[in-house]
């Protein structure tokens, strides 16, 4: 699907002209976005808009990492939006030259449908150029990155509070979810910060420094994500290791008891061996009340030990 959007001499804007229209016309600027283009629409980026068949390449085969290429006329970016179901890359193309922007994407976008409104929606643009399009298109983009990174923080202070009342091998499972999907969070905003940073610095985009303040503006967006994600990423690893250490020293208690009752059963098992062995000659097998001074023997022996390991406080070990 292509739609276009063209900017007059005087400001006024015209949607949904044809590519050979917006050629003819005397336009100050135009916008043309292909989203998910067929074959016979991107044969116009090579044939209607001459791009470097490399550009076009980079445009059909994902995933890119954001990138910008210096071509002449033009500049080619890769942008990284954020699936916010899956949270991985959805990669974002665009050209910006002198009076146009040209943007390609092969799956639906909302981040591309909110600028392309926000700017549809003026009756008229003034003091606008490409430049401005590309800020719009990489601010929308660094906008819907918040949502998600608020909705992991919320699911952290969830696992906090464990008013699920979760055991603790289901919390270790769920914070290391939790780690996996910063860990994808973080990649993506790293490589677009990087992104801005070389945008800001280049001194190929003297045009671009023109409108700094702004492109600084998304900078500081991006530096303020990564902050987040890291200090999301640092309460994870204390939350893990607490949970960790909580698992292991309630595997500890496990194995401290199994190790009381098998120490209490040892002499009376060793009891129960000696008058196991099928010997004829045994002084007590003959005794009337031998049967009953062995079990005494070794219910004394066992209470006296039981006794003694509660003392020691090894029967406290889940208070």
């Amino acid at each position: 699907m292509i739609r276009t959007l063209a900017v007059t001499e005087d400001s006024k804007i015209i949607m949904n002209l044809s590519i050979e229209k917006l050629n003819e016309m005397r336009l100050k600027w135009f916008w043309v976005d292909f989203e998910n283009p067929n074959e016979e629409e991107i044969s116009l980026l090579e044939h209607g808009f001459q791009f470097h068949p490399l550009a076009i390449e980079d445009c059909l085969y994902m995933l890119q990492r954001p990138k910008l290429d210096y071509y002449e006329g033009y500049i080619f970016f890769v942008v990284n939006a954020l699936n916010k179901e899956t949270l991985e890359a959805e990669e974002i193309d665009f050209f910006v030259g002198k009076n146009y922007v040209v943007s390609v994407h092969l799956q639906h976008s909302s981040e591309m449908n909110g600028a392309w409104n926000k700017v549809a929606e003026e009756k008229k643009i003034e003091n606008q150029d490409p430049i401005f399009i590309a800020h719009l298109i990489l601010d929308k983009i660094t906008d819907e990155y918040f949502p998600a990174v608020f909705q992991i923080e919320n699911k952290i202070d969830q696992l906090e509070d464990n008013e699920e009342g979760y055991s603790i091998r289901v919390l270790i499972d769920k914070v290391f979810d939790i780690r996996k999907d910063l860990i994808k969070i973080r990649r993506l905003i790293n490589s677009m910060r990087d992104l801005l940073y070389r945008i800001l610095n280049s001194s190929h985009l003297k045009d671009f420094h023109e409108q700094k303040l702004y492109f600084d503006d998304i900078y500081d967006h991006l530096l303020k994500l990564s902050e987040m994600v890291e200090s999301n990423l640092e309460i994870t690893s204390d939350m893990r290791d607490s949970y960790l250490a909580m698992n292991s020293n309630r595997m500890n208690s496990i194995m401290m008891l199994l190790t009381v009752i098998t120490t209490i059963f040892i002499p009376l098992t060793f009891i129960a061996g000696i008058y196991g062995m099928n010997f004829r000659y045994m002084p007590e097998l003959e005794w009337r009340y031998g049967y009953f001074a062995v079990l005494g023997l070794m219910g004394m022996i066992g209470g006296i030990m039981f006794i003694w390991f509660k003392r020691k406080g090894w029967f406290d070990i889940y208070k």
